[in-house]
C-alpha cells in the first residue's frame, strides 16, 4: 500500500483551491482530481508501506512540535508529461524544514521511488487538475481557466494528515500543528 503525509490548508484557503479544481470538473474538462476525493494539500512525503499505527503515533508528536505555517500561494503551474496543474508556494525556509524534519521523523519508512518527495529534491505543489487522460485540448482548456481563475493567496497551513494513496484516497490520521 502507498501512503502520503500532507499538509494541509486553514479552511478559507482550501476552498479557494477547491473552487478552482471545481471549475475545472463543472466545465467538463476534468474530473480525475474530484475523483480522488483529497482535500487540497501539499504532499510531503511518499512512502511504498508504513505500519500505520506507528505512523499515527510518530505524526502525532511531529504535529505537537511543529506549529502552524503561512502559506502563500503565488503562482501556477503545471508537469506537461503527466498533465497535472497546480498552484504552487512561495516557498520560506520553515516549509523547508518542515518537510525534512518529517522524513528524518519518518526514517524507518520507505521512500524509494518518490524522489520528488525527498528534502533537496522536493516539488511542492498543489494539485487543482488531473488531465493526463482528458486529451490535449481539455489540458489546454483547463490550464487557461485555471490562469485566468487564479489569484494570488495568503494563509496558514493548519494540519497534517496520513493518506493511503488509493482512489479515492483514503485520510488515515489527521492532527493540527501545534496541538
Amino acid at each position: 500500500m502507498k501512503y502520503a503525509v500532507e499538509l494541509y490548508f486553514d479552511p478559507e484557503t482550501e476552498e479557494k483551491m477547491t473552487s478552482l479544481a471545481r471549475r475545472v470538473a463543472d466545465e467538463g474538462l476534468s474530473t480525475r482530481f474530484l475523483e480522488y476525493g483529497t482535500r487540497p494539500h501539499l504532499t510531503l512525503a511518499c512512502f511504498n508501506d508504513v505500519d500505520e499505527s506507528r505512523c499515527i503515533r510518530l505524526l502525532q508528536q511531529f504535529a505537537g512540535t511543529h506549529g502552524q505555517l503561512p502559506a502563500y500561494i503565488g503562482s501556477v503551474g503545471m508537469f506537461n508529461d503527466t498533465r497535472t496543474i497546480f498552484a504552487a508556494p512561495v516557498m520560506h525556509s520553515a516549509m523547508y524544514r518542515i518537510q525534512r524534519e518529517l522524513h528524518e521523523c519518518m526514517a524507518e519508512f520507505d521512500t524509494k521511488g518518490w524522489e520528488w518527495y525527498l528534502p533537496e529534491r522536493w516539488a511542492p505543489h498543489c494539485t487543482l487538475a488531473l488531465a493526463g487522460d482528458d486529451g490535449e485540448e481539455a489540458f489546454l482548456k483547463a490550464s487557461e481557466l485555471i490562469l485566468r481563475g487564479f489569484r494570488k493567496m495568503a494563509g496558514r497551513f493548519v494540519a497534517v494528515g496520513l493518506v493511503k494513496v488509493t482512489l479515492p484516497v483514503e485520510e488515515v490520521y489527521t492532527a493540527l500543528l501545534g496541538q
